[in-house]
């Protein structure tokens, strides 16, 4: 791509020549998805092998991706996301947000969503899928904790817009309930523990924010800082923006041990009967893997 001269010194120039090619935005997505295999990446985004070669090539020129050998005969490489590829996921995200609302949607903001929009098909059609290995968040203290508990045959995943926000007038549709949730999930915390049956809340606050209002509130589940959206670009979250800040739309997945999402409640309207829902749903997902292993 030729620059003029006058676009040396741009930022928003410099981006765009990485992220200025159609190509090169569906393989970021994908890779931060989790396919991260040739042969994966030409099957998701249907791209042919010479062009796909090309632009890997390209991607790990610029410093955005970089290829680890994982088998020798034949050699093989994944395609794995620098620091600075990691760097623009929130840029994949708010691309997202922006064509949720502006193209599949009417332009209004709203952490909610209609049953017949792109954001209820997409987030429905997770279930089945598998979660990226190795896909940490920060959770209290901000040490790295897996999304998907590793003791559980069970577990589930609430994503939330915050708590303790001003989320100014007019209220953005949907926000409000984040800290009832938290306390619904709280109350219930002992008969997910007797279901076998973890639990991860998921925001995209900083972790010490997370951390306080675990304290107070005595919440005894991990609370997970999604705020640098590894988590909405693996799995293409809906989101918004409110308060300065791109938002989790409130939604629950249920998980199990071989990281497949099982059940997809989305949107959360009746934020009581969701908690409720999702433990006995979770219930029989630990129930159907104790009865497997028998």
């Amino acid at each position: 791509m030729r620059m003029h001269n006058a676009d040396e010194n741009c930022g928003i120039a410099q981006a765009a020549m990485v992220l200025g090619d159609w190509w090169n935005v569906l393989v970021l997505r994908e890779v931060a998805r989790g396919h991260v295999r040739f042969d994966a990446l030409a099957a998701e985004i249907g791209l042919s092998r010479k062009v796909l070669t090309e632009r890997l090539g390209r991607l790990a020129a610029l410093g955005v991706l970089h290829r680890s050998l994982y088998q020798r005969r034949p050699v093989r490489y994944e395609y794995l996301l620098t620091d600075a590829g990691s760097a623009l996921l929130p840029l994949l995200v708010a691309m997202q947000d922006w064509g949720d609302r502006w193209v599949l949607g009417d332009g209004s903001v709203t952490a909610t969503a209609t049953e017949d929009g792109a954001e209820h098909a997409r987030v429905h059609a997770l279930t089945g899928t598998r979660l990226p290995d190795g896909l940490d968040l920060p959770g209290p203290q901000g040490a790295q904790l897996p999304v998907v508990s590793p003791d559980s045959a069970a577990t589930v995943l609430f994503t939330y817009p915050g708590t303790g926000v001003d989320w100014g007038e007019p209220p953005i549709p949907g926000t409000a309930g984040c800290t009832l949730e938290n306390r619904l999930f709280r109350d219930a915390w002992p008969d997910f523990r007797r279901a076998g049956v973890d639990v991860r809340g998921i925001s995209t606050q900083l972790p010490h924010e997370q951390t306080e209002f675990a304290r107070v509130e005595e919440v005894p589940y991990p609370l997970l800082s999604d705020a640098h959206h590894h988590l909405a670009a693996a799995l293409r979250l809906p989101t918004f923006r409110g308060a300065g800040r791109l938002r989790h739309k409130r939604l629950i997945l249920v998980v199990d041990a071989e990281r497949t999402v099982r059940h997809a409640l989305f949107p959360v309207v009746d934020i009581p009967h969701a908690v409720t829902e999702s433990l006995t749903l979770a219930a029989r997902v630990q129930g159907e893997s104790g009865a497997g292993r028998a």
